[in-house]
């Protein structure tokens, strides 16, 4: 099948419904973590190992991942993803039932790397369907709908997970075994409900996938795979260091997030409430990614990831310093400084770096890793503190780095054609 407009079309909304399964999935650990929290009696530090497990699998799998795709093809590539994931949630089910919190760990771990596997192979795919000029505006927008993803999820899972069994005790030490099976059981039909929908889009990309490998023979050519080119380019190990910013700082600020509002001195509202109210954060990184791909097209991308990344350093030092609802707002409102990070970061990335598509990708997708790490420093500074607020400080300095990259890339011309003004 001839590369055409209208076959480009098709597959990047294939494409898209992967951005908006995966957004879901990842967002879902959030809620996922307040439940934990208290079924568990875990700290902020241990409750953040669930991220930890989660975006560990970024560093382990991603350099795989690229030779994965490389060998078996993007679209085949895609579909193991979505086994992989489907597998790792009907091991949930088991984690509960032996009421392990180290299985939900593993459980975690595998649903990740099903996640990692996809975001190597969709990513590039999202920028490569149309014309290269176009690259920042599809990858946005492909993104948006990750974004619609992030943003039904916590409302969902959270009425789900945070609501009846122990939440319905006014007092932990009133707890029965019945209400702590039931908010377990509560969690394995949230992730049932998740490998059902997996194996419905799997079984959808398995009936497009000659579309999708039509639609982007550049990617199929492609004749270096091999990490090690890209840890010699310099754009590509700057994008890795920006990513891993980007996603840290996200993740802290979303895996506190429900625990934050909750606090007497934020918001004070009941935790259910509270972990609804995420998907405001969440939401805002929709609306953004929306506006985003529009500007994307009539203003340089690196200018924009600047400024973005300035608006979100500066949100978390008005959480920093300020309290009550003002902080509140403030930390929802970094969602949508958020919004264009990640697809511009990648883009521009791509652009500059002197490696194949797959191994940049696959480095940039190695670097999500930030997402185990900056958390896990976050929780340790909330539970020295007895207090999330203090915690901020780790994304502000992330911001504040990822908006120098942004002003440089904005300074430095493509290596690759077709760049445009955006």
């Amino acid at each position: 099948m001839a590369r055409t407009a209208a076959g480009e079309r098709a597959a990047f909304i294939s494409i898209t419904t992967l951005f908006f399964a995966w957004g879901f999935i990842t967002v879902s650990v959030d809620p996922l973590i307040a439940a934990l929290k208290a079924i568990f009696h875990l700290s902020y530090t241990e409750a953040t190992l669930t991220q930890s497990a989660f975006f560990l699998a970024y560093g382990v799998v991603s350099l795989p991942a690229a030779v994965v795709v490389r060998r078996i093809g993007y679209p085949n590539a895609i579909i193991t993803a979505l086994a992989v994931m489907v597998l790792g949630c009907l091991v949930i089910p088991l984690a509960t039932g032996q009421q392990t919190f180290a299985l939900v760990l593993v459980a975690l771990f595998i649903i990740a790397s099903g996640i990692t596997i996809l975001q190597v192979a969709a990513n590039p795919l999202a920028a490569e369907l149309g014309p290269p000029e176009g690259s920042h505006f599809r990858l946005t927008l492909s993104q948006a709908f990750n974004s619609l993803g992030t943003t039904i999820a916590p409302f969902l899972v959270s009425s789900l997970l945070l609501a009846g069994g122990i939440f319905a005790a006014g007092d932990a030490a009133t707890v029965s075994a019945a209400q702590r099976a039931e908010s377990l059981h509560n969690i394995d039909l949230a992730f049932f409900a998740i490998a059902a929908l997996i194996a419905i889009l799997a079984v959808f990309i398995f009936t497009v996938r000659r579309r999708l490998a039509d639609a982007a023979p550049a990617l199929a050519h492609e004749s270096d795979s091999s990490i090690e080119r890209a840890l010699r380019s310099p754009w590509a190990l700057l994008g890795a260091v920006a990513i891993f910013l980007y996603v840290g700082a996200e993740v802290s600020i979303g895996s506190l997030m429900t625990n934050f509002l909750h606090q007497g001195d934020v918001l004070g509202v009941p935790l259910r409430e509270a972990g609804r109210l995420v998907s405001l954060y969440w939401g805002g990184a929709m609306v953004g990614r929306f506006i985003g791909s529009l500007l994307l097209r009539q203003f340089n991308a690196g200018k924009i990831l600047g400024l973005a990344a300035a608006g979100a350093a500066f949100l978390c030092l008005l959480v920093r310093l300020s309290g009550g609802e003002a902080a509140g707002i403030a930390a929802l409102s970094i969602g949508l400084m958020n919004s264009i990070m990640f697809p511009v970061i990648f883009t521009l990335t791509l652009e500059r770096s002197t490696a194949s598509d797959a191994a940049t990708s696959g480095l940039l997708c190695m670097a999500i890793v930030g997402g185990a790490v900056l958390p896990r420093l976050s929780g340790k500074i909330a539970d020295l503190a007895d207090n999330v607020r203090p915690a901020y400080v780790v994304p502000l300095v992330a911001y504040l780095l990822i908006s120098g990259f942004g002003f440089a890339a904005a300074r430095v011309r493509a290596a690759r054609a077709g760049e445009g003004s955006a």
